[in-house]
């Protein structure tokens, strides 16, 4: 068995440390160390966006990133925009438009629409479907993400609209 490896990084805003194996990749590691599921390895090759984790600001395929990869860096899942019952507003949207079937993808096209309308407060149809390309939904509930999208971005640039905003990614 191989020896396992050290790291300390940054998890959804707390220090935390993990002892992985060396071929272990951030999805298992996550699961099996911090009993978090919200990022779900699907395709293990990094083309569905099921394992989307954002580390140091940037979306990663965590099916592909190995976790001893992560010492030192900043890793924010889906669980961290659950603080309390108040949805963010896209959460919000993706409910009211049922933007979701079977959920399995839901949480990576959540990460990538939060951290979209963080750059791009009022994106275009075109720029949320170029935004999410690298996310699949084997249910094809396209129309309904893409609505979920605007439907969050009017809202997040409206005083008191509905869901707390969530730039703390």
């Amino acid at each position: 068995m191989p020896a396992l490896l050290s790291i300390a990084f940054r998890l959804n805003g707390r220090q935390v440390a993990a002892e992985v194996a060396p071929h272990e990749n951030v999805v298992e590691m996550l699961q099996t160390s911090f009993g978090l599921t919200g990022a779900r390895e699907s395709c293990g090759q990094g083309l569905c966006g099921c394992c989307t984790v954002l580390i140091d600001g940037k979306p990663v395929s965590g099916c592909l990133q190995l976790a001893a990869l992560l010492d030192g860096s900043e890793v924010v899942t889906i669980e961290h925009l659950s603080r309390g019952p108040q949805l963010t507003a896209v959460q919000q949207a993706f409910i009211e438009s049922g933007a979701f079937q079977c959920g399995f993808c839901t949480s990576g096209f959540i990460l990538m629409a939060e951290q979209l309308l963080d750059r791009v407060p009022d994106p275009d149809e075109d720029r949320i479907r170029d935004e999410l390309s690298g996310n699949l939904c084997r249910c094809a509930a396209y129309p309904e993400i893409v609505r979920a999208v605007k439907l969050a971005a009017a809202r997040r640039r409206s005083p008191g609209a509905a869901g707390r905003d969530s730039s703390v990614l």
